[in-house]
């Protein structure tokens, strides 16, 4: 009885920090890494309901990760499953019903489901047992599955999925499910606001947030961990960064069509308007009643400046482009901000948003190829961008490149 009243308090712990998490990525890699610690799980995968498929969406493996170097993470591609009983995740999204396999390899052809071996041939990774259940909300709907892979001992040794681990597993999938329910309900609402600035200016796509945003995390991510930043400060920064850095050219709802729609480049003074949208986005965030409303401020104003102090808008005050106070140049503008003057978040968006926008194609050139880009990027070291900053960048494009194959540009 202590040891189920234990348990069921690790329950009541792990979905309270789920709950709190706001952005749908970070959370599901959160389910993901907290179901797998209540079950002792080697590895594990995470998929969305998406009408009458299941879109694979994360996926974790401690026995591929340790083959990696440290700060490196597994690479994979996202694939679609249907809803129906010929897989395990689709017969669990179909039927609502957990599933616990001592081993996937011995299923017989009672069962209505089978099991493909194809990523274990490709990963060189062996399955064994496999807890999967359904992500459900108060409405009993299936928002997703969650796929737990061989369950551990102490010494190490692949077990089968405990019975009675499977109560308070399935309770944690339905705290999980509310709360991908609501994140999925702010990334909407986020999306929609980037759509609003996409009917404006068609660079600005769902997809290049995306991109953009999610590189910002992970570059994130690795300059903190070489920081010997707390872990803790790390998971609560990824997840407001996230959603800050989706919106980082928001403000260009406020300029004009003839400036956002202009198939050639623009000329100087086009390009001083367009300089505004960095603090018309930031105004949209002034009264700051959250750490997300602060972290999309400082995305949206700083995004633009330069290390070297030659970017824009400087230091001004938002509510009016006007300089600051003792910050005007000889020219009459606003002094740039440069090196530490930039916030962490404006210097790392920086970087991610200029790989993105020289890498896609734009009304007025064609995509540039990597090498391209990469040149121009070094170029710019210690000029626009943070060079130490950049390092990191440069030294996880792997993780980069995998992100843009996630996101592509969709047509039509």
């Amino acid at each position: 009885m202590i040891e189920e009243k234990k348990k069921f308090q690790e329950v009541l712990n792990v979905g309270l920090e789920v709950i709190q998490t706001r952005d749908i990525d970070i959370l599901l890699e959160r389910i993901l890494t907290k179901a797998r610690y209540l079950t002792n799980a080697d590895a594990g995968s995470i998929y969305i309901k998406e009408g009458d498929k299941l879109l694979f969406r994360y996926t974790q493996n401690d026995t591929l990760q340790n083959l990696l170097l440290p700060g490196k993470k597994l690479i994979y591609s996202t694939f679609t499953v249907p809803v129906n009983n010929q897989s395990i995740s689709g017969y669990v999204a179909n039927t609502g019903q957990v599933l616990n396999i001592e081993n996937v390899y011995e299923l017989t052809d009672s069962f209505p489901f089978s099991f493909d071996p194809s990523y274990d041939r490709l990963s060189g990774y062996r399955t064994q047992s496999v807890l999967c259940f359904p992500l459900k909300t108060n409405t009993d709907e299936v928002v997703g599955v969650l796929q737990l892979i061989n369950a551990t001992n102490g010494l190490g040794k692949i077990v089968p999925f405990q019975p009675q681990d499977e109560p308070f597993v399935v309770h944690f999938a339905n705290n999980a499910a509310i709360a991908i329910e609501r994140a999925t309900m702010t990334r909407d609402i986020i999306l929609r606001m980037i759509k609003m600035a996409e009917l404006r200016d068609p660079s600005e796509t769902g997809a290049h947030v995306n991109r953009v945003s999610s590189c910002s995390v992970e570059l994130y991510e690795a300059w903190a961990h070489s920081k010997g930043i707390d872990r803790a400060e790390i998971e609560q920064n990824r997840d407001i960064l996230k959603m800050a850095a989706m919106l980082h050219d928001v403000g260009k709802v406020a300029i004009t069509d003839l400036i956002l729609q202009k198939p050639d480049r623009l000329n100087n003074n086009e390009f001083e308007i367009m300089k505004r949208h960095t603090y018309m986005g930031a105004r949209l965030f002034s009264h700051q009643r959250s750490d997300f409303d602060r972290a999309a401020f400082l995305v949206t104003l700083n995004h633009h400046e330069h290390w070297d102090g030659n970017g824009y808008p400087g230091f001004i005050d938002h509510t009016t482009g006007r300089p600051l106070p003792g910050y005007r140049g000889s020219d009459g503008r606003a002094r740039g901000k440069k090196h530490d003057e930039i916030p962490v978040f404006g210097r790392i968006v920086a970087i991610c948003d200029v790989f993105d926008a020289l890498s896609s194609g734009r009304s007025y050139k064609e995509p540039w190829k990597e090498d391209r880009v990469l040149e121009t990027m070094v170029s710019e070291r210690g000029k626009h961008f943070d060079p130490e900053m950049l390092d990191v960048f440069l030294s996880n494009l792997e993780i980069v490149r995998n992100i843009m194959h996630l996101y592509p540009e969709t047509t039509g």
